[in-house]
């Protein structure tokens, strides 16, 4: 596995990557407030083992990428007038290229999960010659589709963290609210992930500035109607932070695309789906054509 650093203006962007040097290149971008340390190990070495390159990283806001600190904690005036002069998910797509740039990749297959699949559609739109195929995992091409269930918002608003350990109790309990009910969940792996999020950079308000940017991003079905890219939807009907009609109006949207909806998955990705889930990315990046 190697490390590095892209650079986005002033933004700097930690990724990662792993799989044969001359493998297909494919892009991972991770969800809110979370840092690539939440992209399961099995999961990854299951699309190693397909032959993809894979890299991920860190979002802005989150653990080793920049964090812009001096943006504060959004006002929650935002949720009402859906207006912050912060960034946007097109900054963060564009981060997105950067860390593309610095691989040296032209184009990649991308998957994102939750507002990293928010941040996948916005890249796909915005740059349609990077992208391969676009597969969208628990996430919605607008923040009035899928809203949360009432019970999932008030777990993410629990448990103050002051360390790592607090950290890891606080994410184990997320999951248990919003995570898969049908399928076993490895606490002890999410544990470890939390730790390590932690121990990358933890950051609150960071997390209040991303889901400004979600809040006031434009619904993108007009840009995801004009998408010629091969799309793959993926959600779990069990799904109460972003509901299953979220990835239903993705696929809607996309010309052509994919819709798997697997039962008992809630808003993670479970051990016992993700030979499946590799398996459709797989199954996706083998109908890629290169232009010309």
């Amino acid at each position: 596995m190697a490390a590095g650093i892209a650079r986005h203006g002033r933004i700097t962007i930690a990724y990662e990557v792993e799989g044969p040097d001359d493998g297909v290149p494919l892009l991972l971008i991770m969800g809110l407030g979370l840092s690539m340390s939440f992209w399961p190990d099995g999961l990854r070495r299951l699309l190693v083992e397909r032959g993809f390159r894979v890299a991920r990283y860190d979002n802005r806001d989150v653990g080793a990428s920049t964090h812009l600190t001096e943006l504060g904690m959004p006002s929650p005036l935002v949720l009402l007038t859906r207006r912050w002069d912060g960034y946007t998910l097109a900054d963060m797509a564009d981060d997105a290229v950067a860390v593309l740039d610095d691989l040296g990749w032209p184009s990649a297959h991308v998957a994102g999960v939750s507002l990293g699949g928010m941040i996948a559609q916005t890249l796909a739109c915005r740059h349609p010659a990077r992208v391969r195929t676009l597969t969208s995992i628990s996430s919605t091409p607008a923040s009035h589709i899928g809203r949360p269930h009432p019970r999932a918002l008030t777990a993410l608003a629990t448990l103050p963290v002051r360390d790592r350990d607090s950290a890891a109790r606080q994410v184990v309990h997320v999951f248990r609210v919003i995570g898969s009910t049908g399928y076993p969940r490895d606490e002890d792996w999410i544990r470890e992930a939390a730790r390590r999020g932690y121990d990358r950079g933890y950051d609150p308000h960071g997390v209040r500035r991303q889901l400004a940017a979600i809040i006031c991003a434009e619904d993108r079905r007009p840009q995801l109607r004009e998408l010629r890219v091969p799309t793959l939807v993926v959600h779990g009907a069990d799904d109460i932070l972003v509901g299953p009609s979220g990835g239903r109006a993705t696929a809607q949207a996309v010309p052509g695309a994919e819709l798997v909806v697997f039962p008992g998955m809630g808003h993670d990705l479970p051990a016992l789906v993700q030979p499946a889930i590799a398996e459709e990315i797989a199954a996706l990046a083998r109908r890629w054509v290169p232009a010309g």
